[in-house]
Formats: C-alpha cells, sequence, structure tokens
C-alpha cells in the first residue's frame, strides 16, 4: 500500500483524461485551491451520494475558491454517463490503471464482509494553491462527507 499523504507535503502532480475529453493536471490548476476525491465507482449508491454532495455544494466551494475534481478507475465513457444521470458539474477524470490514486495513497487492501481484497480507499485531499496538500481524509464516509470537509475547511 502506498503512504498517505500528510499536510504539508507536496501533492504528486498528475494529468488524467476527463469527461469531455479535456486533459486536466493539478499543476495546471496551481493558483488555486483544489479538493481531489477518490471514489470506488460511477453510478454506485454510495458513489452517487457523495458525488451529488458535492454537486449540491459547488457554489459555495467555488464561491471560496476551491476547485472540485473526481477521480476513479472508470473509463471516460462510464464518467461521461454518471455526469449526464445526475446532472454533475465538475469534471471527473478516469485513472483506469489507479496510478494517481496509488500515489495519493488512495489505493490499498480492503476488507468488505470478510473478503480482502485491492481497491480504491475513499479518500479526500484538499490541495493548496501552492501545491501542498492542506489536508488528507482516507476511508472516508461517503453519506455526510461534503459537511464534515466544509467543517475541517472552516467554511461552515
Amino acid at each position: 500500500m502506498a503512504e498517505r499523504l500528510t499536510p504539508g507535503t507536496t501533492a504528486p502532480d498528475f494529468e488524467l483524461t476527463s469527461t469531455g475529453g479535456e486533459q486536466v493536471s493539478l499543476s495546471g490548476l496551481r493558483g488555486r485551491k483544489v479538493i481531489v476525491y477518490f471514489y470506488p465507482a460511477a453510478s454506485t449508491p454510495g458513489c452517487t451520494t457523495q458525488a451529488c454532495d458535492f454537486r449540491n455544494n459547488i457554489a459555495s466551494l467555488a464561491g471560496a475558491g476551491y476547485q472540485v475534481l473526481g477521480i476513479s478507475p472508470d473509463k471516460v465513457a462510464k464518467l461521461e454517463t454518471f455526469v449526464a444521470n445526475e446532472s454533475l458539474t465538475f469534471p471527473l477524470l478516469s485513472d483506469e490503471d489507479h496510478a494517481v490514486a496509488e500515489a495519493y495513497g488512495a489505493w490499498g487492501e480492503k476488507k468488505n464482509y470478510g473478503r480482502v481484497y485491492e481497491g480504491l480507499i475513499r479518500s479526500t485531499i484538499v490541495v493548496d494553491e501552492d501545491g501542498k496538500v492542506e489536508l488528507a481524509q482516507y476511508n472516508v464516509r461517503a453519506t455526510g462527507h461534503v459537511a464534515k470537509l466544509r467543517r475541517d475547511l472552516g467554511l461552515d
């Protein structure tokens, strides 16, 4: 399992394909605060709840200067369907080989109903304008996560 990121460290740069086919890189967003959240699979109940929660809070997050990026191992086509079905208004990025998730410590051993396997760990990393990790949260809950994140960022 990759090491988890900690506040003050430099966030690993990445370039991934987003919905709409655009290439998005963390370095291209330098000067902005970025919320990078990792989720296991588009269009599943928990991931839909979390994505819609970000969608419902996007105006206030953007107003506070945050850009939201969702990252999963799904193919771009599946992400585009997810965006259309849920009216998502922020980029979703495809990390099919989970290299970015690994670099961020969001890929590793999981346990589900007694089964142990490797997979994506629901995680949120907040990166400041200089590319440093401001906040790193792992094993977050899909429900209520955005409200907790807003409190942790001092937005509520």
